[in-house]
């Protein structure tokens, strides 16, 4: 089977010839592996990162499920109707790149109040306070941000990116998202402006549907949507998730599956309280990255027993103790562990407890996908 057709059986609820294999290398790994510094794909765009990950996925030969990888948008109505933003680099040296938005009133540089740090070597961080990391709070130095490649985020780049995959795997486009709180400044304007929020809760479940019309309208289609965020129960409580963002989530995995499209979340940190959500209040399709703990509080056996015949479950080997800095026998051990856990019948991907590191050694990732071929054959 191709990986798509494996995945194809899977989210069915039907038994492929082996367990599917994904390790989670959405950035770090494909980023080292072209040689290149990190800033020329996250600030460059010189390959974007979209295009490096379907590469390293061909390279290691996984089966990919690629839940919102490329940057889908669509015409803004409201576009142009403000100033016009320039971006610059404030701060440069060999280890990173800072650059900062401003635009000019009458010949005035007005600046956005926090900057973005490009890193050599590792991804970068958004929506940082100068302050922070020793800038003022107007730039001293500063040059226009020169040689940077647009990103083709169309409907149109959309379907070169799906046949770029090809029969590597599915492909989906995100939706709305499980996060409505992600930082301690949203917990302080919760609790602050409650009524807000509420507000904001009924216009996700408005922007969800219309953003899930302008999916469907494409010429190429998504395999499937995605309707996750990362650490969805770290700044938010099953309360707050229940109110803010669980109304745009259900509605959109209720759009999907009437239009005959699986639906994703991957959602890293505590998760077993959603897997339950999920799997007992909605008709999700697929959820991971099921971390145990201390990172999560997932027991795959437990989920499996649960809810396994209601959810695909797709975890959950350790990034760091097993993947990064385990030996191949231990990623062996671990891979034959899951797959005891949640593979029996069908239902399960194997996967990651969210992002491998980018030191991860080549030779776990594929002793992880060696296992899920071998000792993972459904026979």
């Amino acid at each position: 089977m191709t990986g798509r057709e494996r995945l194809r059986k899977t989210l069915a609820r039907e038994v492929p010839d082996c367990v599917p294999v994904m390790p989670d290398f959405s950035n770090m790994i494909p980023a080292k592996r072209t040689g290149k510094p990190f800033w020329d794909l996250y600030l460059y765009n010189d390959p974007p990162i979209w295009e490096a990950y379907v590469d390293c996925a061909k390279h290691f030969g996984i089966d990919c499920l690629l839940d919102g990888y490329y940057p889908l948008s669509f015409p803004d109505p409201n576009a142009g109707s403000g100033p016009p933003w320039q971006r610059f680099i404030v701060y440069r040296s060999p280890e990173r790149i800072v650059t900062r938005s401003a635009y000019r009133d009458n010949g005035t540089l007005i600046w956005a109040p926090r900057v973005d740090v490009y890193y050599v070597a590792d991804p970068p961080t958004g929506n940082v306070d100068p302050a922070k990391i020793g800038l003022p709070a107007v730039p001293e130095w500063y040059e226009p941000l020169e040689g940077a490649k647009p990103v083709d985020t169309s409907p149109e780049g959309f379907a070169r990116f799906k046949e770029r995959v090809g029969d590597q795997g599915l492909v989906g486009a995100f939706i709305t998202y499980s996060c409505a709180l992600g930082n301690d400044e949203a917990i302080y304007h919760y609790y602050d402006n409650p009524g807000k929020h509420e507000q904001w809760a009924e216009e996700r479940v408005r922007a969800a549907e219309a953003r899930f019309a302008q999916v469907m309208s494409m010429a190429v289609k998504p395999d499937f949507v995605a309707v996750g965020g990362s650490g969805t129960l770290v700044f938010q409580t099953v309360g707050i998730f229940r109110q803010l963002a669980l109304p745009a989530v259900k509605r959109a995995i209720d759009l999907a599956t009437a239009a005959g499209l699986p639906s994703h979340i991957h959602s890293c940190g505590p998760e077993r309280e959603l897997v339950k959500i999920m799997a007992e209040e909605t008709d999700l399709t697929v959820i991971d990255p099921l971390e145990a703990r201390p990172m999560g509080d997932c027991d795959l056996a437990e989920l499996k027993r649960l809810w396994g015949e209601k959810i695909v479950l797709k975890g959950n080997l350790h990034t760091t103790d097993v993947m990064l800095r385990g030996t191949v026998e231990d990623v062996r051990r671990a891979a034959r562990a899951a797959i005891d856990a949640a593979g029996e019948g069908g239902g399960f991907i194997l996967s990651t407890g969210d992002q491998c590191g980018r030191d991860t050694p080549d030779d776990n990732i594929k002793a992880m996908i060696e296992t899920a071929r071998t000792y993972g054959v459904y026979r």
